[in-house]
C-alpha cells in the first residue's frame, strides 16, 4: 500500500481549502507540496544564519541552524519510511522543527522569554507554529489575515514537539544542547494561536490529557536527538577539542547527569559506552585531520545513526503491529539507546559547550537582544519591516504590540541581530 493511503481527507486538510492544481501541473500529493513550501520558505533560508552550537561565522565546517535541519530531515525521513509511515511528512516536520529558534540559538530564546512575560512569554517551537500558520505568507483567508503556508493538518501536527499551552508546561530542568540553561518552560502554543492549535488538534486522543504526539513528531523528535548529539561531537573532534581515545569518564558522567540523565549511574554509562566503543568504526588513534581519518570520522557518524534508529525501529516493531501512523502507535526508544545518546551529548557539553570563551560571548549575546527590543519597542513601527509594521497597528494594545516587536526580533538572523543593533542602539 502507498503510505499516503494510510492518512484519510482530515489529515490531508488545510486551514484554506485550496482548488485542485492546473492538469499540466507535476502531480504530487498535499504532503509533498507542504514540504516544497517549507524548503521556498524565507525562514527557512534564514536558518542559514542563525547559531546552533557556535556562531555560523565562526567556522565554515561547524554546524548551522539550517544544516542542522537538513541532517535532521534526512535522519526522520529514513526511519519514516523504515516503520512504513509517510517520509514527507516526517522531513517536513524536521525541517521546520527548528523555524522558530531566535538569534543565538536557545540563549536568544532565553532572552526573549523573560522579555515577552508580559504577552505570555516565548518558545521556540510555539514561534514555529506562529510561523507556520500566521507569519511566513503564502496564503491568506476570505477575510484577507494570513494562516502563514497553509499546510496540511497532518504535517502541522507533526511539527508540533509540545502539543500543549503554557499554563500545562512542566518546571524546565536541565540543560539545552547548546550549553545554555533551560529556564524557560516548553510548550507549543501561545494564547492568541490556540484556535489554529485547536484547529491542528482534532482529533488528538484525549488520553493522557490529549497532550500525546503524533507518531511523526515523535519521529522527527529522536531524529533532532540523535542529529544533534552524533553531529556534535563530529564537530567537536575535527575542531581539536574532542579526543575520542581519551575521555574523561567521571567529568562526562558528571556532565551527563547535570544536563540530560539524572538518575543514570556510573555501571549503566560504563556499560553503555562499552557499547559504542565496541563498534568496529570508533577510533583507536587519535583524529589527525587528514582524509583518512575524516573518512573514519564519517563512518562512525553513519554508523552510530544508524545503530540509534535501528535500535528503536526494532523495538517499536516488537511494541505493536502498526501502522506506525499518527495515532495509532508510538515510537519505542530503548533505555541503551537513551544512555547512548546521552554519553555523546555529554562528551560534546563537557569538551566544547563548557568552554570560557562560550560563557562570556552568551552574556554579550543577551544584553544585544535585551537593548534591541527596548529600542524597538521605543520607536514603533518605524523602525520595524512592513509586514511587522502592519502588524503593529492593528494590535489593541501594549501587550500585542510587544508580541510583535518579538516576532520581529525573533525572525532575525545573528547577523541581522548585530547589525540592526548597530544602526538602532549602539549608534545613538
Amino acid at each position: 500500500m502507498d503510505t499516503a493511503e494510510l492518512y484519510d481527507d482530515h489529515d490531508r486538510e488545510r486551514l484554506v481549502p485550496e482548488p485542485p492544481k492546473r492538469v499540466d501541473a507535476p502531480v504530487r500529493t498535499a504532503f509533498e507540496r507542504d514540504r516544497a513550501r517549507l524548503v521556498h520558505a524565507a525562514a527557512f533560508r534564514r536558518l542559514a544564519a542563525k547559531t546552533q552550537v557556535v556562531g555560523p561565522q565562526t567556522d565554515d565546517f561547524v554546524r548551522n541552524r539550517l544544516t542542522h535541519s537538513l541532517e535532521v530531515a534526512q535522519v526522520a525521513r529514513d526511519l519514516s519510511k523504515a516503520l512504513g509511515s509517510q517520509p514527507d511528512i516526517a522531513e517536513t516536520a524536521a525541517l521546520a522543527h527548528d523555524l522558530g529558534h531566535p538569534p543565538f540559538g536557545h540563549n536568544g530564546e532565553r532572552v526573549l522569554a523573560e522579555l515577552s512575560e508580559p504577552c505570555g512569554g516565548f518558545e521556540g517551537n510555539a514561534q514555529t507554529l506562529r510561523l507556520l500558520t500566521r507569519l511566513e505568507a503564502k496564503t491568506v483567508d476570505a477575510d484577507g489575515r494570513s494562516v502563514g503556508l497553509n499546510l496540511t493538518r497532518a504535517t502541522l501536527d507533526a511539527c508540533t514537539k509540545y502539543p500543549w499551552p503554557r499554563e500545562h508546561a512542566e518546571r524546565p530542568a536541565g540543560v539545552h544542547a547548546d550549553g545554555s540553561p533551560r529556564v524557560i518552560r516548553k510548550f507549543g502554543v501561545y494564547d492568541d494561536d490556540k484556535p489554529v492549535f485547536g484547529w491542528v488538534r482534532d482529533g488528538a486522543p484525549l488520553d493522557g490529557g490529549g497532550i500525546r504526539q503524533c507518531l511523526e513528531a515523535q519521529v522527527m523528535d529522536l531524529a533532532d536527538d540523535v542529529a544533534y548529539s552524533v553531529h556534535d561531537v563530529e564537530d567537536g573532534v575535527v575542531a581539536g577539542r574532542v579526543d575520542l581515545t581519551r575521555l574523561d569518564t567521571a567529568a562526562v558522567w558528571t556532565t551527563v547527569r547535570d544536563w540530560y540523565l539524572p538518575a543514570a549511574t556510573d555501571d549503566e554509562l560504563d556499560a553503555a559506552l562499552a557499547g559504542l566503543r565496541a563498534q568496529a568504526s570508533w577510533p583507536d588513534v587519535a583524529h589527525d585531520g587528514s582524509r583518512r581519518a575524516l573518512a573514519a570520522l564519517k563512518n562512525l557518524t553513519s554508523d552510530l545513526i544508524g545503530r540509534f534508529c535501528g535500535a528503536v525501529q526494532h523495538a517499536t516493531f516488537g511494541a505493536a503491529e502498526g501502522p506506525f501512523v499518527r495515532y495509532r502507535a508510538d515510537l519505542v526508544v530503548p533505555h541503551e539507546t537513551r544512555l547512548e545518546v546521552a554519553i555523546l551529548k555529554g562528551i560534546a557539553a563537557h569538551y566544547v559547550m563548557q568552554a570560557e570563551d562560550r560563557v562570556a560571548l552568551m552574556v554579550r549575546q543577551r544584553t544585544l537582544l535585551a537593548e534591541l527590543v527596548e529600542e524597538l519597542l521605543r520607536r514603533g513601527p518605524d523602525a520595524l519591516e512592513p509586514p511587522y509594521a502592519g502588524d503593529w497597528r492593528a494590535a489593541d494594545d501594549d501587550r500585542a504590540r510587544l508580541r510583535v516587536v518579538v516576532d520581529q526580533v525573533a525572525s532575525l538572523t545573528d547577523a541581522s541581530a548585530v547589525a540592526w543593533h548597530r544602526e538602532l542602539v549602539a549608534s545613538r
